[in-house]
């Protein structure tokens, strides 16, 4: 009984947000302003292009799409709160209020990652097996890849917040970050949390770890198999396959040194959060769709198509 009273003291957790210099605020808000925008405008007009464009109805594309969908849920979660935070000298965040935050930034990013897996296979079907492509990639494979990442996004979100939630938080309530997350909630709990930081790295560590292994895994083969044909078709996806190695270490490398060992503050958990919450999401569509020619050609039809009707209805306007 007395564990249950003590574990509704803390009412609200204070942010201290990234810096405390006013200057470099302001700055870095316009930065972070100008990226949340950009991440919106590129993600939007992924989904909106493949949805329109019948050409790109095809599997790499569906997956892709909800790529773009899960990177603007993504840096939805956290972005407003450090743009708030910018703006706003120690912000605050209720108790309930911080733990949905944590529930959904690891149920989309563990989606993400899990998704970014269904991409890889994919790719490796694409290129290895040719003629069996949209046989093997077919909408009920597509589907199942899809519902499988938020499934498994999900899952984690929910054990990680329901441990989460059994301890007992009575009386620190700072954090030193722009917005609430596991290790740094695990510190403030009135209690031991050795166990606790072992369920976030067997929980978190251990699925980032393991997805990440799986990626270089898979695109190792698939360089292998593009190294053995020589065409311009091969360099093109030979680039293409380096670049997405370096987004996927980005997105991972960061996440695993902070989940995947308990929590040590250091200077860098900042720049690692900022990474893969704000960054990322801008780069994925960046690397992975629009740099894709098929894509540059949609977007201008699909953008040749508005400007048309708009220049017939004006006149009759």
């Amino acid at each position: 009984m007395e564990s249950r009273n003590i574990t509704t003291t803390v009412r609200e957790f204070v942010l201290l947000g990234l810096t405390q210099s006013h200057t470099l605020q302001y700055f870095l808000y316009v930065i972070f302003l100008l990226i949340y925008v950009l991440t919106w405008l590129l993600n939007c007009t992924i989904i909106a292009t493949v949805a329109v464009d019948r050409q790109l109805h095809t599997p790499m594309y569906f997956l892709l799409a909800n790529l773009a969908v899960l990177d603007i849920s993504d840096s939805s979660v956290n972005t407003p709160k450090l743009l708030s935070g910018l703006l706003i000298q120690h912000t605050t965040i209720s108790f309930n209020e911080c733990f949905l935050q944590m529930f959904f930034f690891h149920f989309i990013a563990g989606a993400m990652s899990f998704l970014l897996v269904g991409m890889t296979v994919d790719r490796y079907v694409a290129i290895c097996e040719p003629l069996r492509y949209l046989s093997i990639m077919n909408w009920n494979t597509c589907t199942g890849l899809v519902a499988g990442a938020w499934f498994g996004g999900f899952l984690h979100s929910v054990i990680q917040t329901g441990l989460l939630l059994q301890l007992p938080f009575c009386g620190p309530n700072v954090l030193d970050n722009f917005y609430c997350d596991i290790p740094q909630i695990i510190k403030l709990a009135c209690t031991d949390t050795h166990m606790a930081e072992l369920q976030m790295v067997f929980n978190s560590g251990g699925i980032l770890i393991t997805l990440f292994v799986i990626l270089i895994i898979s695109y190792i083969v698939i360089l292998l198999k593009i190294r053995t044909c020589i065409s311009e078709r091969k360099r093109k996806a030979l680039s293409t396959c380096g670049t997405q190695i370096i987004v996927v270490s980005l997105i991972f490398i960061p996440c695993i040194f902070t989940y995947a060992q308990p929590y040590k503050e250091h200077p860098r958990d900042k720049v690692f959060s900022i990474v893969y919450t704000v960054v990322t999401p801008m780069l994925n569509p960046m690397i992975y769709t629009l740099r894709n020619t098929e894509m540059k050609k949609a977007i201008r039809r699909t953008l040749g198509k508005i400007f048309l009707s708009a220049g017939i209805q004006k006149p009759d306007q």
